[in-house]
């Protein structure tokens, strides 16, 4: 079947009570038993519910992998695919990932005994370098937030399987209809469901699609002992926002490309980092990797002070945290996604005050760009 096929249809079979085409939001916390010892298979909500279990089957064929698990929080999963290591394991990991990673890596996990090496991922001679014998995984975010940073996914893949580490992939930007990293060889990817997936900024998830049965094994359980599950609502709110998630992201590229262009052009603005611009350092990679650069855009203004004056006058873009919603959302990462970050870090890692983040949404492009001219006049 095609992606759009498959994102309407994967995983949703007509409810056999009254044949509604749309799975029901099965709010339950339990099932009665055929008899002692004898379930229908669904025994307690936290360890499987119908709703969750057809948006977990969507998502396993949108991303081509052999399981998936739907978790509380983007957060959620990714904590449950780090119990794939222990203590004393050693991470590599991209250096401009999310601050939420950031802080449960370096503010959480090393408590319990992990360590993790950040560095540039888009160079595979740094991954190299940075293995070492206690060394189990690799943690890439492609395109990097907010930074925009791309990483060769099928090269990581290739070390990793010639290591025997374990490949995992952060595809929220672009969601499996721009990029496939299961199919570039990674074994695990995961998702920030409150984003683009779900696409209208009004729940919050996260997923892990993943290759190998014993990973899948190893998250199922977790997910069932942990308890970190999305809600029966949640799923099918997701579910539902995946239906149009072809139309959405067509649209978000589409828009984010001509964002990205004006932005580009205009004296007030310093740079643009977009992966869809030529003139970004790793175009090339993007057209051969991904089927188009989406509506994350971040670009740098002149001055710190000038990102102060440009947000008081926009009235479309909300300044707001989170991305990938049918509205146009703008921030200043150093203050708000990224403040977790030590300041220096910050500094290395180009998150100054200059820097804005743009998620560019579904309005009229035209609007979108008059909005931001308010905002450039007022820097």
């Amino acid at each position: 079947m095609g992606f759009a096929t498959d994102a309407i249809h994967a995983g949703v079979v007509p409810d056999p009570a009254t044949g509604s085409v749309m799975t029901p939001i099965y709010q339950t916390s339990t099932y009665v038993y055929e008899s002692p010892g004898k379930s229908t298979g669904y025994d307690y909500a936290r360890t499987i519910n119908p709703t969750r279990s057809a948006l977990e089957a969507n998502l396993r064929v949108l991303e081509g992998g052999k399981a998936a698990y739907a978790f509380a929080s983007g957060m959620a999963a990714i904590s449950a695919v780090m119990t794939l290591v222990k203590a004393g394991d050693h991470v590599v990991v991209s250096h401009n990932v999310y601050g939420g990673t950031y802080r449960l890596f370096a503010r959480v996990l090393e408590d319990y005994g992990l360590a993790f090496t950040y560095v540039d991922t888009s160079k595979i001679e740094n991954i190299e370098r940075a293995v070492r014998k206690t060394t189990r995984m690799v943690y890439v975010e492609t395109p990097t937030n907010p930074i925009m940073i791309l990483t060769d996914i099928a090269l990581v893949a290739r070390l990793c399987r010639e290591r025997g580490l374990i490949s995992v992939v952060d595809n929220t930007f672009l969601t499996p209809y721009l990029q496939r990293p299961l199919d570039l060889g990674a074994d695990i990817v995961v998702h920030s469901t409150t984003k683009y997936l779900n696409g209208h900024s009004d729940s919050v998830g996260g997923a892990a699609i993943l290759t190998r049965d014993d990973h899948a094994e190893r998250i199922k359980f977790v997910q069932n002992s942990v308890g970190a599950i999305l809600s029966p609502f949640d799923s099918w709110l997701v579910l539902r926002g995946i239906k149009t998630l072809p139309l959405r992201m067509r649209t978000h590229d589409d828009s984010g490309l001509r964002v990205a262009r004006y932005l580009e052009a205009h004296p007030k603005v310093e740079k643009v980092l977009y992966p869809g611009l030529p003139s970004h350092p790793q175009h090339d990679l993007a057209r051969r990797q991904t089927r188009g650069s989406g509506g994350m855009i971040s670009f740098y203004l002149k001055s710190d002070a000038a990102a102060t004056r440009f947000f008081a006058p926009l009235k479309l873009c909300a300044l707001a945290e989170s991305l990938g919603g049918i509205e146009t959302l703008i921030c200043q990462p150093s203050t708000m996604t990224h403040a977790s970050v030590p300041a220096e870090d910050r500094r290395r890692l180009g998150l100054t005050d200059s820097l804005v983040r743009i998620s560019v949404g579904c309005e009229d492009v035209e609007d979108i760009i008059a909005d931001l001219d308010r905002g450039l006049a007022a820097a």
